[in-house]
């Protein structure tokens, strides 16, 4: 039997999820009593100059450039004597972490996590925090983001009849998130621009200071170290197999109430399996945000199930090209300067119904395709024969000419070294 107590609490999420008039004041009733109880958190917890916080995608991994300035830092003896916490929603996951004495694991949601929360001194983000937490005076709060926009974010989304948020949602959000920050970073000159539209940044007072200084996540993809092949023998994939790293990303009017948003795989594995031969495999890597389930057991030793993957950048290394659609992973994996393909099936309808773009067609550093057939044929042509050609390089020039495997240096030089912003209330 079913807890009533849990159908009772869905049904009403489903309410508000389908009804924003009515979403919006419980939604700022709610944030009023939780930010009440943080801030007699923050004033019972002194602050500790020597304390970083860390949290990637809202705790559900240990991954991007939180996880890069983590391990930097731990090579790092000046920092020693300082306390680490990283926020994530299954702590039991990660017991390595803990072989560090001064690494600290907490819950997001708890009164731990507050508590970590109130006493850092530094926060060090890659997504939006709950609308009821803020730094107090004296802390800093780095926002990393997770990746070069492609979709419109933000301020620059012009009309969100397929989103689950109204477009004055959308925009309070990124308004009140960019009074948080400290300092932004940046991967590139051509994600700064972004990013400053995208938050409308320029309205800000006092200005917020944007590092451009590469990719920390990214360093991994310069370095390539060789012991993330051990990772592909642990998969079970054979040697003599081309890996196709398949990621799509989410579409913004496929959210179910009360489930999240959900995504059926466009491709026929099986057509595809028959049209590819036995020379392929395919690691499916469904976005984060995606509660989808799917019978994977049915093309055992063609496709796998790399989702539950914390860090992407190990499914990047062992991939020998990489199949996605509007999803921002190709702006990371060109550092590696190996073949991208962009199925884009639904094409015409995400660029009308959906977000739009920031980039040009033109400038993608591969090929459009959008039936299986040409997809099949790409992915046999350009494992056989693909060079970095000029567009490609020219896109590496504008979007990871900073990404020398030394972001994570320069911005714990900058961020912990440096004398900071003044960590004032915004």
């Amino acid at each position: 039997m079913r807890n009533p107590i849990r159908l009772a609490k869905t049904g009403f999420q489903q309410l508000l999820e389908s009804h924003p008039a009515l979403r919006r004041p419980v939604h700022a009733g709610v944030t009023a009593v939780r930010r009440g109880r943080y801030a007699l958190r923050k004033a019972a917890a002194p602050l500790s100059e020597h304390s970083i916080l860390f949290c990637a995608y809202q705790g559900r991994s240990y991954s991007c450039s939180p996880k890069a300035i983590y391990e930097y830092l731990l090579t790092d003896p000046k920092f020693r004597d300082y306390t680490f916490t990283w926020v994530l929603k299954d702590p039991a996951r990660y017991p390595f972490l803990l072989e560090n004495r001064n690494t600290f694991l907490v819950r997001p949601g708890t009164r731990d996590y507050e508590h970590a929360l109130a006493r850092a001194k530094y926060w060090v983000f890659n997504f939006r925090t709950a609308d009821h937490l803020s730094p107090r005076r004296g802390q800093v709060y780095l926002q990393c983001w997770h990746g070069t926009p492609l979709k419109r974010l933000g301020c620059d989304i012009e009309f969100s009849g397929a989103s689950f948020h109204t477009l004055p949602e959308i925009r309070r959000r990124y308004h009140r998130d960019a009074r948080q920050f400290h300092y932004l970073l940046s991967p590139s000159p051509a994600a700064t621009k972004t990013f400053i539209s995208a938050w409308d940044l320029d309205r800000l007072l006092p200005p917020l200071s944007i590092l451009e200084i590469g990719y920390p996540r990214d360093d991994i993809l310069i370095q390539n170290p060789p012991q993330a092949q051990a990772f592909r023998r642990a998969l079970g994939i054979p040697p003599d197999k081309t890996v196709v790293l398949y990621a799509p990303t989410w579409r913004d009017d496929q959210h179910r109430a009360g489930v999240g948003y959900t995504y059926a795989p466009a491709l026929d594995f099986a057509r595809l399996q028959s049209l590819l031969g036995d020379r392929f495999v395919i690691l499916f890597r469904a976005h984060y945000l995606i509660a989808s389930q799917f019978d994977f057991s049915q093309y055992a030793g063609f496709l796998y199930d790399v989702s539950a993957v914390d860090d992407i950048n190990t499914l990047y290394l062992i991939s020998d090209l990489l199949v996605t659609d509007y999803s921002s992973v190709f702006f990371d994996y060109a550092c590696l300067c190996r073949p991208i393909l962009f199925y884009m099936y639904d094409l015409e309808h995400y660029e009308s119904q959906m977000r739009g773009f920031y980039l040009k067609k033109e400038a993608l550093p591969g090929p459009i395709l959008q039936t299986e057939e040409a997809l099949a044929d790409a992915i046999v042509q350009y494992s056989a024969h693909f060079s970095c050609d000029e567009r490609y390089q020219a896109f590496n020039r504008v979007y990871n000419a900073l990404n020398d495997g030394r972001a994570a240096q320069r911005f714990v030089e900058f961020c912990f070294r440096e004398t900071p912003v003044d960590a004032q209330d915004r």
